[in-house]
C-alpha cells in the first residue's frame, strides 16, 4: 500500500532505507556552549529508531556571530566535533542516515545571543529585530570558508551529509532576496549576484568535503512576500546550484516575517507546499525534498506517486510521533498519534524556551521519562475522558495497570470535543480518534453516561484514582445572565443551542474568540466584548495572529475595555470609558473562562490512598498542560 514511500532512495552515494525525511527544526534543547546535550541525543536516537530514512538535524552555527539563540548548535570550532560524533555514531545504530543543517543567522541572529551587532547583505532590519550592519567583502569570504569549515567538520564526526541553510530569511536567505538585498556590488543586482554567496558557499564546500560527500541545500522557493524571492526565481537559483555541486533541494518556503507558510497553521491544507517542490522538480535532475503539513504516510505516497518530489519531509509529525515510518510499513496507520498544527511548538522556539509538544508530552525529555512496565500491577480508576485522562490512562496502561476509565458524558474527549467545531480545528477531532484506538488496543475498560459517586467508587474499589473532571464554566454576575437568549460557549459549539442572526459573545479570550468565528462562518453577525484591553491574550503568538487576522476579514465587531453591565432580552448593555453603549444582540453566548470541576476531588481528600487530580479539574488551562500532567501521572502510578 506504502511501497513507493518504503522504496530505498538515494542522495548522491548515499543509500536511504526509505523515502521519509525529518526535517532540521530547532529544538532550544542543546547545552549552553552549543554542543550536543543527552536531552538532544535523546530526541534523535528515538526517531531513528522509528524508522526514518534520513535525520537533519537542526540548524547548526559555522559562526559565533550567526547564533540565534543560547541553545543552538554550533560547528564552528574543531571541538565540538566529539559530541557531533557520539550524535552520528548513535543514529546510524539505529539504520538512519545522518545530515546536519549548517546555519549563519544573519540579521535574525540578535546581539544579546552573539555578542555583536547582526549582519546582513543590506543595512535592512528583521521585523521588529536590530538594525543590521551590511558585510564586507572580506567578511562575506569568512563566511563561505566558516560553511565549508564546518562541513568538513561533519564529515569528520561521521555525518552522511551536510545541508546548506538558504531559507527562512537567514543569511544565504537574506542574500539570495529582492527584498533584503540591495547591495551593489557581485552579491547583489541580478539574480546571479544574488545567487553568488550561495553558489560559492556551495563550491567552496565540495573543495574541502570531496566529489563523494553529499551536499543538500534548503530553500525558500517563495517568500511569499511583496518583493520576496519568488518560484519563478528559485527554478533558477535551484539549477545553478546543481551545476555548482548540489546533490539535492530541499524545497521549503516563506520567512519568519510570513509565518503562516513557514510553519503552516491547521488552515492551511496537509500538502501546502508540494506545488514549490514539483516546479523544482520539473527543472533539475537531482532529488527533491517537499514540506509542509504532510503527516499521513497516504498523502506522502500519493505525492510520490505523482511525481512531484522524491523524498518526504515531516517535521511535526515527527515530533508528535517518532514512530510514523515504523507505524506506517506495519500498516498501524490509525495509531499514529496526529499532529494537531496548533504551532505550540514554534510558539516555544519564538520565546527562546527549550520546544516542547502539546500532544506529544515525552518530546524533548525521551531519556528522562522513559514508559516501563510496573513492578506492581495496579487498578486504577480513571475519573473524566478528557485529554488529561486519557492520557494518564493510556501511559498507565502501558506499564500494565488494569485501568479503567468513567466518564459522565456520552462519548470521550472532554473539552477537545468542543475545541474540534470552530473553523479549521477539525483536525483535533483526530486526536480523539487517537486516543480512542488507544483505549481499544491497551484493553482499557469504559463505562459512558455514567457519574461516578463515592459509592461507585467503594465498589469498584481502585487501587489508586485519577481524578480528571475538568471544568465548566464560569457564571459572571451580569444582571439577566439567566435569561433564556443567553447561552453557553460550549453549548453553542456542541450543538446544543441555536443563536439568532445578531449574537454579542461576552469574553474575549480563545474560547470566545473561536466561538465567534465559527458563528460568522455560518452567517451570523456577531459582536465580542472584552473588558481587557486586547483579545485571545490566553493563546499563542502564531495561533492568535491567525485568528485575529480571520475575525478581522470576517466583520466581526470587536470592543476591548468594554464591561457587560446587563443582559436584556434584546440587547446587551455595555460599559466603556465611563460610556454605555448598547449593543443589539438576539441571543447572548457567555465565554468569560471555566473554573476547577473539582467537587468530587474535595469529598475524595483523606479517604483514597493514592489520588492524583490533573488537567482543569486541578487547573484550567491548555491542553499542552493536561495532556503532560496525564502523561506524568501515569508514569508515578
Amino acid at each position: 500500500m506504502l511501497n513507493k514511500l518504503f522504496e530505498p532512495a538515494r542522495i548522491g552515494g548515499l543509500h536511504l532505507r526509505n523515502r521519509i525525511v525529518m526535517p532540521a527544526m530547532m529544538t532550544g534543547c542543546g547545552n549552553p556552549d552549543g554542543t550536543v546535550s543527552e536531552d538532544t541525543r535523546a530526541y534523535y536516537i528515538e526517531r531513528a529508531k522509528g524508522g526514518v530514512g534520513l535525520i537533519i538535524v537542526e540548524a547548526t552555527a559555522v559562526a559565533p556571530g550567526g547564533r540565534s539563540s543560547a541553545f543552538l548548535l554550533s560547528i564552528y570550532r574543531d571541538d565540538f566535533i566529539a559530541g557531533l560524533r557520539v550524535l552520528s555514531d548513535e543514529v546510524h545504530a539505529y539504520g538512519a542516515k545522518i545530515a546536519i543543517q549548517l546555519v549563519h543567522c544573519g540579521r535574525q541572529g540578535p546581539s544579546k545571543y552573539t555578542k555583536q551587532q547582526p549582519v546582513a547583505p543590506s543595512p535592512i532590519p528583521y521585523h521588529g529585530g536590530e538594525m543590521p550592519r551590511e558585510l564586507t567583502l572580506d567578511e562575506i569570504e569568512e563566511i563561505i570558508e566558516n560553511f565549508a569549515e564546518a562541513a568538513r567538520r561533519a564529515k569528520d564526526a561521521g555525518f552522511d551529509a551536510v545541508e546548506i541553510h538558504g531559507a527562512h530569511g537567514y543569511l544565504i536567505s537574506e542574500f539570495l532576496s529582492p527584498r533584503v538585498n540591495k547591495r551593489s556590488d557581485k552579491y547583489g543586482g541580478d539574480l546571479s549576484g544574488r545567487a553568488a554567496l550561495a553558489v560559492e558557499v556551495v563550491r567552496r564546500t565540495r573543495m574541502k568535503v570531496g566529489d563523494n560527500f553529499p551536499i543538500l541545500f534548503r530553500i525558500s522557493a517563495d517568500e511569499y512576500l511583496p518583493g520576496g524571492l519568488t518560484l519563478n526565481e528559485s527554478c533558477v537559483i535551484a539549477k545553478m546550484l546543481q551545476d555548482a555541486g548540489v546533490n539535492c533541494i530541499n524545497v521549503s518556503a516563506a520567512t519568519h516575517e510570513s509565518m503562516d507558510m513557514f510553519v503552516q497553521p491547521s488552515s492551511a491544507p496537509p500538502g501546502c507546499l508540494v506545488h514549490l517542490a514539483d516546479a523544482i522538480k520539473r527543472v533539475v535532475d537531482i532529488p527533491v525534498i517537499t514540506v509542509g503539513r504532510i503527516g499521513d504516510p497516504l498523502l506522502a505516497e500519493s505525492i510520490l506517486l505523482q511525481g512531484k518530489a522524491d523524498l518526504i519531509a515531516m517535521g511535526r509529525a515527527l515530533i508528535v510521533d517518532p514512530e510514523v515510518p515504523k507505524k506506517a510499513l506495519e500498516g498501524r496507520l490509525e495509531e499514529i498519534r496526529p499532529c494537531i498544527a496548533c504551532r505550540h511548538c514554534i510558539d516555544k522556539i519564538f520565546e527562546k524556551a527549550k520546544i516542547s509538544c502539546a500532544v506529544n508530552a515525552s518530546f524533548g525529555q525521551e531519556a528522562k521519562c522513559p514508559i516501563v512496565l510496573t513492578q506492581r500491577r495496579k487498578k486504577v480508576l480513571v475519573i473524566g475522558g478528557g485529554p488529561a485522562g486519557l492520557e494518564a490512562a493510556r501511559v498507565a496502561a502501558l506499564r500494565g495497570h488494569k485501568v479503567i476509565i468513567y466518564e459522565r458524558e456520552d462519548r470521550l474527549g472532554g473539552q477537545l470535543r468542543f475545541a474540534s467545531v470552530p473553523p479549521y480545528k477539525q483536525v483535533i477531532s483526530s486526536l480523539i480518534k487517537y486516543y480512542g484506538t488507544q483505549v481499544d488496543k491497551l484493553g482499557i475498560e469504559v463505562h459512558i453516561g455514567c457519574k461516578v459517586t463515592t459509592e461507585l467508587i467503594s465498589e469498584v474499589k481502585p487501587d489508586t484514582v485519577v481524578v480528571a473532571t475538568g471544568s465548566v464554566p464560569i457564571v459572571p454576575d451580569i444582571p439577566g445572565v439567566q435569561r433564556p437568549n443567553v447561552s453557553w460557549a460550549m453549548d453553542v459549539l456542541a450543538g446544543r443551542k441555536e443563536v439568532g442572526e445578531r449574537t454579542v459573545v461576552i469574553g474575549g479570550g480563545q474560547v470566545g474568540c473561536e466561538t465567534a468565528d465559527f458563528l460568522v462562518t455560518i452567517g451570523k453577525k456577531v459582536t465580542i466584548l472584552e473588558m481587557m484591553h486586547d483579545l485571545a491574550i490566553d493563546m499563542g503568538r502564531f495561533g492568535r495572529k491567525v485568528l485575529m487576522d480571520r475575525l478581522r476579514e470576517m466583520n466581526v465587531g470587536i470592543h476591548t475595555n468594554t464591561t457587560a453591565q446587563e443582559i436584556t432580552d434584546r440587547e446587551v448593555l455595555g460599559r466603556t470609558d465611563d460610556k454605555i453603549i448598547r449593543f443589539d444582540a438576539e441571543s447572548v453566548i457567555i465565554a468569560t473562562g471555566y473554573r476547577s470541576n473539582d467537587e468530587l476531588a474535595k469529598q475524595l481528600a483523606g479517604k483514597i490512598t493514592e489520588i492524583y487530580v490533573i488537567g482543569d479539574c486541578s487547573q484550567p488551562r491548555r491542553v499542552y498542560n493536561a495532556i503532560q500532567e496525564g502523561f506524568q501521572v501515569g508514569l508515578r502510578i
